[in-house]
């Protein structure tokens, strides 16, 4: 069965429902290449639309062909080709991009023009089409609502203003090839066109705004904030003086940071940075502004404005604005504090250089220039720049960690990220079509897109692709020193670009390359290192530092030995990077900032997976010294096994119980043991070693006994229980060894139990089904989903239940009858609401029992598991039961919420539960349980319960209020910025957002190369490293948080909350709020 989306797009437009429609609308309205199209338009797009998947290799449409289809991506590739025809060069297509997901193309059918391009796909692609006649239909229907989204050309050229492109429908898609037949000219280049290029123009003053006007929005937040001022405070706007000059109607930049923390609530406003964010986010639209437009916002003694009195035209508000005023305060401080973080970024990237700011004494002709530069919205288009000694540590740190994030970069390393946070160069452009530079023009910076997007135009093709946020521009220019192969225009309005100036990017591949010291054997390299520039020991931006301690292995005594000064590991050889370890990191004491080491026992399972490493240590255990007198091999003898012993001791720490559990692992631990028991009779220095490594043996022994009891997992429907041989129900993390009792079903719904580990493979789970209800040959495993959708499972798949789906069960079918297979009436889920019995349970209670459960299953989890979730397991053979149940749990919550409020009819007790979901939610924030915290809000924003407009109506307004800052809480614009700035002033124990850290290791894995060369890319280890050491420090202390008033019915609540019963079938909960709440017409 194919998804249900799917299955109503095949649908003819005549004959799709109306919930038909909101199943596409609900799928489509995720989509990069939608996501800012208005509702209306997106409506009529899912009536008319089609899908189609393609294999790899697959041509859509020639270059030549007349367009019948518009098209969007909604997975995979395509790659776009073009051949010179004028030239007569048909058969040597170029590849001038690709087409990822979001993109959309295809516009050319709206004139019956040609295709200038060849389209093929690269790779398995899912596509949304649109007939020619259909296309046309929206575009008559919809013109106004299109057009609006249409920039003009940018190009200012005549044969291309009648064409429609590609990027005015979708605005994220890709021209459609229109033949450029005249250059863009620069402000410097011939005649032609006036438009002018801005790369390389200096900076304007930071204290200026970055639009000419303020958005509406933040206009209206900029009167809500004056007005409750003026109510609540209003000695604070008052005339001032300073150095014998009068200041009007101005206020104190420290005592309007303390107004606002004071007025906020605590879950929104943390702390004064954020405060003085949410006040910049007004200066830089110039709702607020310095009284000599010379500072930022700062928390400091300095005066500022709101715009109205700075005009001249501010005034007492009256009795129906302070009302409307008073209503919307709250929902003002929510949008403040949601883009708050971002203008602080921006403020620091646009501080100004000693040669650049102005100062009280600056010169009239000075102020005249500023000036005309305001009414010429000149300074609009550049607000730029900042070098490193005008931002400090902590400003150096904040765009490190924004750097960290942006696709383009992910590949580069800490030290060059580093380098390129003390020198960006941010620029804010207003207005699309402005021509960024041209194609020929010298190359003079490199661009990183912050925010919008720009078209990539080439003579005689046209906008061949778009580039987007994170992506990046105009890098090949600067490495080849050759002019700008493309031109490079604005496609949408107030963009934001970061900037690398020619000069600060010769520089830094200049100094990574001094910086980088390469160790060779036989010719190869085997250990890249990195210089980190150090001050007595310690990075003065507080980064991470892999320094070396030991006495160096140089014997040249002239020789400058990379090993004595402070370097970073960024790729090395597995042997070399332990060897490395074992000379540099063991002996000497170790700095905090060091995490070399850690980092190292902590991916290794990535390249030197146990059955490497521990030969490796043995060897190294063993080794001699040749040529060297009888103290000397002494000496050199008991430090190697000294430091492998040390080694060992720390590794059983930080992999816990996985090394523990590993059979490899305890093998040469005792082997171990059994060496050092020898060699201290002869070597008596060694006795604090043996003791050291034999607590080591002793827990590992004393795993093994623990793992001798039978444990059983067992999965009845939707619960997990852990029972032991008393039959005392406790949760242990499952393990590979423990027994799984579960279900497989045929086609006609009977089943067979099967009792086998947890590690069996699909593969055997088959055979022994086959075996036990004696079915044919070439069978298949699949899940099936309550909603009809089939899952097939490799032959080498382990533990495949424990990542099904809520109400998913496992079947067994022959391949050809496949199609056969149906739900069983049980995974329809939860029938009837709970309501009744819930609404008995206390809030606090209820997210108390809650966070338990969810600390219990979130213990269970090791690190390991992270990786072998993001690599693969089958790659380790190893399972990822405990991650998968608690990656589960998030979805079983999220469900919960909205299954209960989709079966309550009455729509009192609807508003009663709600209520009762957003207080649950509250609770869950205090205890620091995010996950569930996250899954109860986008239960709540679930598209069945979203639209029940009238009992959302009904909720009182402190509940809507506290929904709206659980929602900004939520953004997840520049990467979750809000909610990880909220937990980073957040102490252990806490439960994060778990889907979240699942996706910075997957960014991380994908963005970059597990090997360079033959060696491994440390740089990705440390990053790996760097989130499962954030996952070990939100559990390093115990939940110990104070329980609610104790209740009667504890044990019943704590038995609802750990077996939630739910209906995961979004379309069935569609029609249970359609019901409910028809649609309205």
């Amino acid at each position: 069965m194919v998804a249900e989306w799917i299955a109503c797009l095949d649908k003819r437009p005549s004959e799709r429902t109306g919930e038909d429609l909101d199943i596409i609308y609900s799928r489509l309205k995720d989509v990069k290449a939608f996501e800012k199209l208005h509702p209306l338009l997106l409506q009529q797009i899912c009536c008319y639309s089609y899908y189609e998947d393609l294999e790899k290799a697959i041509t859509l449409f020639r270059q030549g062909d007349i367009g019948t289809n518009w098209y969007a991506v909604l997975s995979g590739t395509l790659d776009v080709n073009v051949c010179d025809r004028e030239i007569g060069n048909t058969k040597e297509a170029v590849t001038i991009c690709t087409l990822g997901v979001g993109t959309a193309f295809g516009e050319s059918v709206l004139n019956d023009s040609p295709r200038h391009a060849t389209v093929v796909t690269s790779e398995f692609c899912e596509l949304l089409r649109i007939e020619q006649k259909d296309f046309k239909t929206i575009w008559e229907r919809n013109r106004q609502l299109m057009e609006g989204m249409l920039a003009p050309n940018p190009l200012s050229v005549p044969s291309i203003v009648s064409t429609v492109t590609t990027d005015s429908i979708t605005n994220q898609g890709m021209n459609s090839f229109t033949p450029m037949p005249a250059r863009i000219r620069s402000h410097s280049g011939g005649q032609g066109s006036s438009k002018k290029t801005l790369e390389g123009l200096e900076p304007i003053h930071p204290a200026l705004p970055i639009v000419k006007t303020p958005s509406e929005r933040l206009s209206r937040a900029g009167f809500v904030l004056r007005t409750i001022l003026l109510m609540r405070s209003p000695q604070m706007i008052r005339d001032r003086k300073y150095h014998l000059r009068t200041y009007r109607r101005c206020l104190v930049g420290s005592e309007m940071v303390d107004w606002l923390i004071q007025q906020s609530p605590m879950t929104l406003v943390h702390s004064r940075q954020q405060a003085v964010g949410m006040w910049q986010a007004l200066l830089e639209e110039g709702v607020i502004t310095h009284v000599c437009r010379e500072h930022p916002f700062k928390d400091k003694y300095l005066f500022y404005r709101f715009r109205d009195d700075d005009m001249g035209i501010g005034s007492q508000p009256g009795n129906a604005e302070k009302k409307e005023a008073e209503d919307e305060f709250q929902d003002t401080l929510v949008i403040l504090a949601q883009i708050g973080p971002d203008a602080m970024m921006r403020m620091i990237l646009r501080k100004p250089t000693p040669l650049r700011a102005w100062g009280y004494d600056r010169p009239p002709w000075l102020m005249e220039l500023a000036r005309r530069l305001q009414q010429a919205d000149i300074y609009n288009r550049l607000n730029l720049s900042c070098r490193p000694m005008e931002r400090s540590v902590d400003d150096l740190e904040i765009i490190y960690e924004e750097l960290l994030h942006i696709k383009a970069l992910a590949h580069l390393s800490t030290m060059v990220k580093r380098e390129l946070a003390s020198v960006l160069v941010f620029e804010s452009h207003q207005k699309a079509g402005t021509v960024l530079f041209n194609q020929g023009d010298e190359g003079k910076s490199w661009y990183i897109i912050l925010k919008g997007s720009v078209n990539v135009v080439i003579y005689g093709k046209g906008v061949v692709c778009t580039l987007h946020e994170g992506d990046d521009f105009g890098k090949l220019a600067l490495v080849n020193d050759s002019p700008r192969a493309a031109s490079i225009v604005l496609r949408e309005d107030n963009c934001h670009l970061l900037r690398v100036d020619k000069d600060d990017f010769n520089r830094i591949l200049r100094d990574v390359e001094a910086n980088t010291v390469r160790l060779k054997e036989h010719g190869q390299d085997v250990l890249v290192l990195e210089k980190i520039p150090t001050n007595n020991g310690q990075r003065q931006d507080g980064a991470p530092i892999h320094y070396n301690y030991s006495v160096s292995t140089c014997t040249n005594p002239g020789e400058v030995c990379p090993y004595r000064r402070g370097y970073s590991v960024m790729a090395g050889s597995p042997e070399k990077m332990l060897e490395h370890i074992l000379e540099t990191r063991i002996d000497s004491k170790q700095d905090e900032a060091d995490t070399f080491l850690e980092d190292f026992l902590l991916t290794h399972i990535v390249f030197m997976s146990s059955k490497l490493l521990c030969p490796a240590l043995l060897t190294h255990y063993h080794a001699d010294i040749v040529q060297a007198t009888e103290q000397e091999t002494i000496d050199y003898i008991v430090n190697n096994k000294r430091r492998v012993i040390r080694l060992v001791c720390q590794w059983s720490v930080i992999a816990g119980s996985a090394f523990q559990e590993d059979a490899i692992i305890t093998s040469f631990v005792e082997t171990l043991f059994s060496a050092i028991c020898d060699d201290c009779r002869i070597y008596s220095s060694l006795q604090d070693e043996l003791a050291n490594l034999e607590r080591v043996l002793h827990l590992v022994r004393r795993m093994e006994e623990e793992q001798a009891h039978t444990w059983q997992v067992q999965r009845q429907g939707l619960g997990e229980f852990h029972r032991s041989e008393d039959d005392t129900p406790r949760r242990r993390p499952i393990k590979a060894t423990d027994e799984n009792i579960f279900k497989v079903y045929c086609a006609d719904h009977t089943y067979t139990t099967l009792r086998v580990p947890m590690s069996t493979a699909a593969g055997a789970i088959v055979r022994a089904v086959s075996e036990k209800m004696c079915l044919g040959e070439d069978l298949v495993l699949c899940e099936i989903k309550s909603t009809a959708e089939r899952i097939l499972f490799k032959e080498n798949d382990i533990c495949v239940t424990a990542a099904l789906s809520l109400n998913g069960r496992i079947f067994v079918s022959p391949r050809e009858h496949l199609d056969a297979l149906t739900p069983i009436p049980e995974q329809e889920g939860l029938s009837e609401s709970t309501a009744s019995i819930f609404e008995l349970m206390g809030s606090k209670e209820v997210a108390y029992q809650m966070t338990l459960y969810d600390w219990e299953l979130f213990n269970c989890v090791h690190e390991f598991e992270f990786i072998y979730h993001t690599f693969g397991r089958q790659k380790f053979g190893h399972i990822t039961a405990n991650l998968d149940l608690f990656l589960r749990r998030f979805n079983e919550v999220q469900f919960w919420v909205v299954s209960e409020l989709c079966l309550t009819n009455n729509v009192s007790k609807r508003v009663q539960l709600l209520r009762k979901f957003i207080k649950i939610a509250a609770y869950c924030k205090e205890y620091q349980n995010m996950n569930s915290f996250f899954a109860i809000v986008m239960g709540l924003s679930n598209i069945a319960v979203c639209r029940l407009t009238q009992t959302w109506e009904k909720l009182p307004s402190r509940f809507k209020k506290t929904y709206a800052e659980f929602e900004a809480t939520m953004d997840p614009s520049r990467n979750h910025r809000v909610y990880r700035l909220s937990v980073s002033k957040m102490q252990p124990p806490m439960i994060p957002f778990m889907p979240l850290a699942i996706k910075d290791m997957t960014f991380t894995h994908e963005g970059n190369k597990t090997y360079f060369d033959g060696l491994v890319n440390f740089e990705k280890m440390h990053m790996i490293a760097s989130t499962i050491r954030t996952i070990k420090y939100c559990r390093s202390e115990p939940f110990t948080a104070d329980p609610p008033p104790p209740v009667k019915n504890i044990s019943e609540i704590r038995n609802y909350v750990r077996n939630l019963r739910v209906i995961d079938n979004q379309r069935v909960l569609t029609q249970h709020s359609h019901k409910l709440e028809p649609r309205r017409t």
